[in-house]
């Protein structure tokens, strides 16, 4: 009897010990999912997010209209200006009449000095106006249509900066010479003195180069993605110019990842709502479309590989962005100004959805 008490009385001793260990063990595995879940986390912080982003489609049939090449020159500068004002990420020039004299390929941008369709004029204009002026004479030989540039007005964007300003990021182009000592490749960043990148690229290259806070040119840099400005500082870094041979071929070839989810055309036969009252859903990709003389109603029967009877139904909103225009004609590149101010605050509030959901 003395016994078995005594052999109770050590289990009941050791019954808390073991109870500790069990304790001690799940501590252990609860401190290993808590670390796992904070690489996890660490690791989704790591991963850069998509910013939304906000592209127009403009037809090359309205520098056609043009009565003269300086004219045309003006009529494209102004639409550089206002993508450039309303921070647009995209510009598609469509060009209906592509189908015979370029294919799907879209025009070739050489050194030929023949007269050119509206659709290669105006995007050889606003890639030229997009570039930073200091690689302008590397990136652009001399050509007929790039006359009248120097009647436009500069685009100031933040990537065009001056040779005495600093920014955490330039945009350079790669240069012939070689730096000695170093298997790098020597970039012109627009600075008194070219900078050194780690990598080897062919010349006349264009390349984002991520510049730091370091002053010293010796230094070796980095060449960073294009949108890495946006996405660490929150900076406007200019437009991206694309061909499209139809409006079909706006939308089909999206360079973007998941394509469009939000399109957009406007008209003057377009739904009439305020601009207050307009709520466009949460999106990562918008594209707006304009159309050309005849509006974008003709773009879209012009177009054979889009089986619509109603052009309506190509788009997420159709809408008249201007009623009660006091003129029987609103030009294209009017349009595009009138119609992105009138975007800003659905554009802003469905940005605001998307940065605090819920």
């Amino acid at each position: 009897m003395g016994k078995k008490k005594k052999r109770e009385g050590e289990e009941e001793n050791q019954k808390p010990e073991n109870e500790v260990e069990q304790l001690e063990l799940s501590n252990g595995d609860s401190q290993k999912k808590r670390k796992r879940k904070k690489k996890k986390d660490k690791k989704e912080d790591d991963e850069p997010k998509e910013i939304p982003t906000v592209s127009i489609a403009v037809p090359g049939s309205i520098i056609d209209n043009a009565q003269s090449l300086e004219l045309a020159t003006r009529l494209a500068g102004q639409i550089a200006r206002a993508a450039t004002i309303f921070r647009i990420d995209e510009v598609v020039v469509i060009d209906s009449k592509s189908d015979s004299e370029y294919g799907s390929g879209g025009p070739n941008l050489d050194n030929s000095d023949e007269n050119e369709s509206g659709a290669a004029f105006l995007l050889r204009i606003l890639q030229y106006l997009e570039t930073p002026q200091y690689l302008r004479k590397s990136l652009f030989p001399r050509h007929n249509s790039l006359r009248f540039v120097g009647v436009l007005p500069p685009l100031d964007a933040p990537h065009h900066l001056r040779k005495h300003e600093w920014g955490p990021f330039r945009e350079g182009v790669t240069l012939k010479e070689r730096a000695p000592n170093s298997s790098g490749t020597l970039v012109d960043v627009g600075l008194h003195k070219n900078v050194l990148i780690d990598q080897v690229l062919d010349p006349g290259t264009r390349v984002t180069v991520a510049m730091g806070t370091d002053r010293n040119l010796d230094d070796v840099r980095q060449v960073a993605s294009p949108s890495k400005p946006r996405e660490e500082a929150g900076m406007y870094w200019g437009y991206k110019v694309r061909y499209a041979s139809n409006v079909s071929s706006v939308i089909k070839e999206c360079p973007y990842k998941g394509g469009y989810d939000q399109v957009i055309g406007t008209s003057e036969h377009g739904s009439i709502i305020k601009s207050s009252d307009l709520t466009i859903p949460t999106f990562r990709h918008l594209l707006i479309a304009f159309g050309g003389l005849a509006g974008l109603e003709e773009c879209v029967e012009e177009d054979n590989n889009l089986k619509v009877k109603d052009v309506r139904d190509v788009f997420s909103f159709y809408l008249n962005t201007c009623p009660n225009q006091g003129s029987r004609t609103i030009r294209t590149e009017e349009a595009i100004l009138i119609s992105l101010q009138y975007f800003q605050e659905p554009i802003g509030r469905a940005l605001e959805r998307i940065q605090k959901p819920g």
